[in-house]
Parts: structure tokens; sequence; C-alpha cells
């Protein structure tokens, strides 16, 4: 994958949909046969090298009541992913983030990305929002 357009061609094939905004697509994933679901955001960033980098992300739960501590242990124990916080609509939100080069994308990368994200930031979800479905 060599620039964002050839990601958002490859999502929008092989994904739901919801947003599809200049540099910005979300999906939506289907989980446990249709019982959940999870949105998974895929934005274009540049890197302090000027390189463009590839940003999977999804959101967990407010930060709100949030026990930071445990969510930096579960972090901890995780091989894929980063916790971060961002707003959305001026609440702050745990986001689950991966970043990847371009140079290193491929459409089999793109969707390992994206379902394991997903995945995982469902399970996060359920643990921090005692089992809702928010996202």
């Amino acid at each position: 994958m060599q620039n964002f357009e050839q990601i958002r061609a490859h999502v929008a094939a092989h994904y739901t949909v919801r947003t599809n905004d200049p540099y910005l697509v979300s999906v939506e994933l289907s989980l446990d046969q249709g019982a959940r679901r999870q949105t998974i955001y895929l934005t274009e960033l540049q890197g302090d090298d000027d390189r463009p980098y590839l940003r999977v992300s999804t959101s967990i739960a407010p930060i709100t009541g949030l026990d930071a501590r445990r969510a930096l242990f579960f972090n901890w124990e995780q091989r894929v992913g980063y916790l971060a916080v961002s707003e959305l609509d001026g609440v702050p939100y745990l986001q689950l983030c991966e970043n990847r080069p371009y140079t290193s994308l491929t459409a089999a990368e793109i969707d390992r990305i994206v379902l394991e994200i997903g995945g995982l930031g469902d399970r996060m979800e359920r643990t921090f929002s005692a089992g809702g479905d928010l996202f």
C-alpha cells in the first residue's frame, strides 16, 4: 500500500464503511456472531521523518472514573497496540491504537491489524465497561 486511497479502496471492499472522509475511514466490525460491534478508525499521519503512517484505532471507554493503573497493566500484557487518550465530543476516551509506516503495509497486514485491534478493543471495552458495547 503506497497511499491512503489504496488503503481506503481495500477496506471499502472488505468491511462495512461508516465514515469516509479525506484521510479518515471508519469501519464497523461484527463480533461474537453479530452480538457485538466495534468501530475501527483508519487515519493517515505524517511521522517526524515526513513518512506517511497508518493509524488504526478504536475507542474503549470514557476515561472518567476509569482506573488508569488497571488500563496500564492491561496494556503491558498486550503484544499489539498501545493505549492513548483522545476526546470525542469533549469527553476524554481511552483509545487502543497501532501505527504502521506505509512502506510495511500489505492488504493482508491491514486486515490483520483491523481485526486484531477490533477484537482486542472489544475485549478491553467489555473489561472497562462491565460488559457494555458502546463502540
